[in-house]
C-alpha cells in the first residue's frame, strides 16, 4: 500500500496534517458524510446591522430602537453584526495580516506552542480537538489568553515580530467593545445594563486564531463542525466569508456576508444560560475554499474561569421555572477534554434540567 493509501485511512499528528502540508486530495479521515456537507452555492444569511455608533451617541429615540434590535437579533437568530464599532479599519487589517505571518511560518517555530493540553492559556493545534477528531478538520488555530493582558502577552509569539504589539492592541480595543456589548446585551433582556459589567471586566477574554487553508474538495471537508460557543459571546473578524450558521426558522445553513468593516457577535452558551433561553446560543460552522486562506479572529468572552453563571433570578418565575443548571468556562474545559464535540456531544445541552 503506498503512502497515498495509508493516508486515505489513518488520521495525522499535528505538524504533518494534510492542511499543513497542503496535500492535493482529500484523506478519508476528513470526508464528511454527504448529508452533512457544506453547499457550495450557500443560501446567505439575513443579518441583523448593528449601528453602535447609535448606541454610544445617538439620540434616547435612536439608543431605543438599537436595544429592540439587538434583543430581536438574540432571540431569533443568536448573531448579529455591528459596524461604528470605533476600532478601526487599519488595526482590524493588521491583526488579520500577524495572524496570517503566524500561520505561514516553518512548522519548527509554530511546534514551540503545540499542544493537545484544552487548558493550556497558549498552544498551537490543527482540526477541532486538536487533531485527535474521529473526523479531522482543515484548520490550523493558535488560542491564547488575552485578559488581562499585561498576565499573558508575553507568552504569545514573537514571531512574526509585530504579533505581540499588533494582536495585543487589537485585544485590547476589542475587550473595551466587549464591556459595551455586554452592556446592551443585558440592558435588551431587561436586567439593567450594568448587570454584568463587574464581573466581564474581571472575566476572560480567550483568543482564536483560526487558519482555513485551501482545500482541494472543499464540498468534501468542513473548516469546523457545527457547534455552539462556550463564552457569553464572541466577537469575529474573519478576511472573507465562509461562515455559515443554522438559521432557526426553517433548519438550513446559511452564508454570513462578509461586510467591510463589520465585526461579528455570536451569542454564546452563557448567555443563553443567563438568560433562561430567551436568547439563543448560536450554532454555527466554517466551510472551506479552493483557493485561498481564510484567517478569523475569535475573541471569546466570558466570567472569570471559576466563576459560575446562572440564570438571571428576574426571568424566573413560576411560569418560566429555570432551564439550565450553572457552570463557568473551567466546566466547559473539562466537558471538553472528556467529550467530542465534533460528534454531537453539547456543552450547552449537559447544562438543561428535565
Amino acid at each position: 500500500m503506498g503512502d497515498r493509501d495509508e493516508s486515505r485511512s489513518s488520521s495525522f499528528p499535528m505538524g504533518k496534517t494534510a492542511q499543513e502540508t497542503g496535500l492535493p486530495y482529500v484523506p478519508e479521515c476528513y470526508v464528511i458524510p454527504t448529508s452533512h456537507r457544506a453547499s457550495l452555492t450557500p443560501a446567505v444569511a439575513n443579518v441583523p446591522t448593528i449601528d453602535f455608533g447609535k448606541l454610544k451617541q445617538g439620540s434616547d429615540e435612536e439608543r431605543a430602537t438599537v436595544i429592540q434590535e439587538i434583543r430581536t437579533a438574540c432571540r431569533e437568530l443568536g448573531f448579529f453584526q455591528i459596524i461604528n464599532h470605533g476600532i478601526p479599519q487599519s488595526l482590524l487589517d493588521g491583526a488579520l495580516a500577524v495572524a496570517s505571518g503566524f500561520f505561514e511560518l516553518p512548522n519548527s517555530e509554530k511546534a514551540k506552542f503545540m499542544s493537545n493540553d484544552v487548558h493550556k492559556p497558549v498552544r498551537y493545534g490543527t482540526s477541532f480537538k486538536d487533531g485527535v477528531d474521529k473526523i479531522q478538520f482543515w484548520r490550523v488555530f493558535l488560542k491564547h489568553y488575552a485578559h488581562p493582558l499585561e498576565n499573558w502577552i508575553d507568552s504569545w509569539p514573537n514571531n512574526p515580530p509585530s504579533y505581540r504589539e499588533t494582536m495585543g492592541e487589537y485585544c485590547r480595543q476589542v475587550m473595551k467593545l466587549s464591556l459595551e456589548v455586554t452592556s446592551a446585551i443585558t440592558e435588551s433582556l431587561g436586567i439593567g445594563p450594568t448587570y454584568l459589567t463587574k464581573k466581564m471586566e474581571n472575566g476572560m477574554q480567550v483568543i482564536t486564531v483560526n487558519g482555513y487553508p485551501p482545500c482541494p474538495r472543499p464540498e468534501m471537508a468542513l473548516g469546523l463542525p457545527p457547534h455552539s460557543d462556550y463564552s457569553c459571546f464572541t466577537i469575529v473578524l474573519q478576511s472573507f466569508a465562509g461562515l455559515e450558521v443554522m438559521d432557526v426558522g426553517d433548519g438550513k445553513w446559511k452564508l454570513i456576508p462578509n461586510l467591510e468593516t463589520a465585526l461579528q457577535v455570536h451569542v454564546g452558551d452563557h448567555f443563553e444560560v443567563l438568560s433562561n433561553g430567551l436568547y439563543r446560543s448560536v450554532v454555527h460552522r466554517a466551510t472551506l475554499n479552493g483557493e485561498r486562506t481564510r484567517i478569523s479572529i475569535a475573541s471569546l468572552h466570558s466570567l472569570g474561569i471559576d466563576e459560575k453563571m446562572k440564570t438571571a433570578e428576574e426571568l424566573v418565575s413560576e411560569e418560566q421555572p429555570a432551564k439550565y443548571s450553572e457552570s463557568s468556562f473551567g466546566d466547559f474545559l473539562n466537558f471538553l477534554s472528556g467529550n467530542d464535540i465534533a460528534e454531537g456531544s453539547s456543552f450547552l445541552n449537559s447544562l438543561k434540567l428535565a
